[in-house]
């Protein structure tokens, strides 16, 4: 059996589809499915259930893809430990961060990286959390920008800054005449909120429980769900309601004058904490640490 083998099969149990997957390892279909049976058949075992429609893991092929992971785990470890013994600057750095961090960090981070370590090449990409994990465990990212909390197994984490939530409203919504904003008074309004699967509206709604019941109600009227900060903000500026942004997301400044305005909540605010999390065998410390500074570089700039 050979790595990339390995790779196959689990991609192909965490898509559950041999398009998708060859698609993700950039191979054809019948590439990807000849080397899964010719793997099946060195082993022994079957380790996917095949119909036209889907693709399940068997038990035990669930134990090997496991152990497989693993393995590809370790592989890149000993990629990036012949790595560190030349420059821990000199190879890939490839950063993930959730999409409500991303774009309002990586504008400014990329180029603050280009001046601290320019031999250092970067990939960045933006996802949810758990597609992040994910690909931070298979060593697909070396780190990892995400809020907490996060655990994972022989992961590494480090806080980077706290962050308070806002109100962005219309220019013309009442409460610009007032110096803050309390939390219950979001229940008398329009909320517009990112859709499931981000972190940041589990976090909007963890800080305002009532929230959460009032979306829970069959006659709700409250909510419309975007796919982004950036659409909700433009909602908000097309006056369609109000949402609650983290501070690096608001942003007043990029609209015609008199379109949008924010304001903070009343103590106690809520917030976030943003960290970084790499693998604790993840052989380049230094360039983590390059990576922290910079980050911690960009912030300075930003309140200074």
């Amino acid at each position: 059996m050979t790595l990339t083998e390995l790779r196959y099969i689990v991609t192909l149990a965490q898509e559950r589809h041999f398009g998708r997957a060859a698609e993700r390892c950039h191979v054809s279909q019948p590439t990807l499915s000849v080397a899964v049976k010719k793997l099946e058949e060195e082993l022994g075992v079957p380790l996917f259930e095949r119909s036209k429609s889907t693709v399940q893991v068997t038990p035990l092929g669930e134990r090997i893809v496991e152990q497989a992971q693993r393995v590809l785990e370790q592989s890149s470890v000993i990629r990036e430990l012949a790595n560190a013994g030349k420059d821990q600057l000199a190879s890939p750095l490839r950063i993930g961060a959730i999409y409500t961090i991303g774009p309002y960090l990586f504008p400014d981070l990329i180029p603050e990286l280009a001046r601290s370590a320019p031999q250092m090449p970067l990939y960045i990409e933006e996802g949810f959390t758990a597609t992040l994990r994910r690909k931070l465990r298979s060593g697909e990212l070396d780190a990892i920008i995400i809020s907490l909390p996060f655990t994972e197994t022989d992961v590494l984490t480090k806080r980077l800054y706290d962050e308070e939530f806002e109100v962005l409203m219309p220019a013309s919504h009442p409460w610009t005449e007032k110096a803050s904003i309390d939390k219950e008074e979001l229940l008398g309004e329009r909320l517009l909120l990112l859709g499931e699967g981000h972190c940041f509206r589990d976090q909007i709604l963890e800080a305002c429980p009532a929230i959460s019941a009032k979306l829970n109600s069959p006659s709700n009227t409250l909510t419309a769900e975007g796919g982004s900060l950036e659409t909700i903000r433009y909602m908000v500026a097309s006056r369609l309601g109000v949402t609650v942004l983290p501070h690096s997301a608001i942003g007043t400044g990029r609209y015609e004058q008199g379109g949008v305005e924010s304001r903070p909540f009343s103590d106690p605010a809520p917030s976030r904490t943003v960290a970084i999390a790499w693998r604790a065998s993840f052989p380049r410390p230094k360039a983590i640490d390059t990576l922290t500074e910079a980050i911690a570089k960009c912030r300075q700039r930003r309140t200074s």
